[in-house]
């Protein structure tokens, strides 16, 4: 654990900029005076193996997650998006609209979800940063899934900031039946969306990207394909897995990673952790960890005694998987 004792004592006097990617470097400081990371970069595209802005440069967006909408709602409003943007750094939040839970997912209580979405969106907007929209659903729930898109499309359709992320976790399914479900829901965030950037999924849990890399969807060039992982789970064998599909030109996105055990508890790996982040930065991916929450388990950011509001939150509020994510956020720029 010296590593992470390093990490944690670089994190205590990094600054924390609320800045882009790599393509920064392309912008003098005096165009960046005064402008929003949305303002600077616009609405962005997939070319090639790469997210590009509106000038063509390549960025890589980096982020976190909010947990469960319907387990912690408390935090899914605009001063936390505030606190993640300014006082994190980070380029991308991501609201996980949760399916097939309790009596409080969007399953059983759309008008919730919906609220919450516009919420963490409106947060967006005003600080000038990214927001993924994900249906954070583990099982096919098709039809339930072209009424929320068609909806949210429709609705933030016109903003320059939102990606869409159709479907979280698919479990033990083909990628015929990935493929299939993506090609259904494409359209109809098109239609509202054209310009949006959509992140399709991959089978078992996100991470058979390389069936995707041998037969990727051909009908809509402006998608990105999720990567999940935590790190102390999957190591070099799903690095492997994701190079490969790298390696055959399949854009990629770590829409959800974390740096312990798949259940989210456990001991942080750093060693693991620092190969994920090589790879990313190697490759110009972006990635969004996992979870603004708090729950008794490694990978929740925050302690019990957190602030709903994200602006009252002090240091020692902040778990260490937090402070780690956002060393990593600034890391390199």
């Amino acid at each position: 654990m010296k590593l992470f004792s390093a990490v944690i004592l670089l994190a205590a006097f990094l600054p924390f900029v609320a800045c882009g990617g790599k393509s920064e470097s392309a912008v003098s400081a005096d165009e960046n005076v005064g402008q929003t990371l949305v303002e600077r970069h616009g609405q962005l595209k997939v070319n090639g193996s790469r997210i590009v802005d509106q000038n063509g440069d390549s960025i890589q967006l980096r982020g976190v997650s909010f947990g469960w909408h319907n387990m912690w709602p408390r935090f899914y409003n605009r001063s936390s998006v505030t606190q993640i943007a300014k006082g994190w750094g980070a380029d991308i939040v991501r609201a996980s609209i949760g399916l097939d839970l309790d009596e409080d997912t969007f399953d059983k209580k759309p008008e919730m979800g919906y609220a919450l979405v516009d919420s963490i969106v409106q947060g967006a907007v005003e600080n000038g940063i990214y927001v993924l929209i994900d249906f954070h659903s583990h099982a096919n729930n098709l039809p339930l899934a072209k009424e929320f898109f068609s909806t949210v499309s429709e609705k933030y359709g016109h903003l320059p900031n939102v990606m869409y992320e159709i479907w979280n976790e698919p479990l033990e399914v083909s990628w015929q039946e990935t493929k299939d479900y993506a090609e259904e829901i494409l359209p109809i965030i098109r239609k509202n969306a054209p310009e949006a950037i959509v992140i399709v999924p991959t089978p078992r849990w996100d991470q058979n990207v390389h069936e995707a890399a041998d037969d990727p969807i051909t009908s809509d060039k402006n998608i990105v394909y999720s990567l999940h992982y935590y790190a102390a789970t999957h190591t070099d064998y799903l690095r492997e897995q994701a190079q490969y599909a790298i390696d055959k030109g399949l854009p990629l996105f770590m829409a959800e990673c974390a740096s312990m055990v798949h259940t989210g508890d456990g001991v942080i790996d750093t060693a693991s952790w620092e190969k994920w982040m090589d790879l990313a930065d190697a490759n110009g991916i972006g990635w969004i960890c996992w979870s603004v929450s708090d729950k008794d388990e490694t990978c929740s950011m925050l302690r019990p005694s957190a602030s709903s509001q994200g602006e009252e939150w002090t240091a020692d509020d902040l778990k260490p998987w937090a402070v780690l994510v956002k060393y990593y956020i600034n890391r390199n720029r």
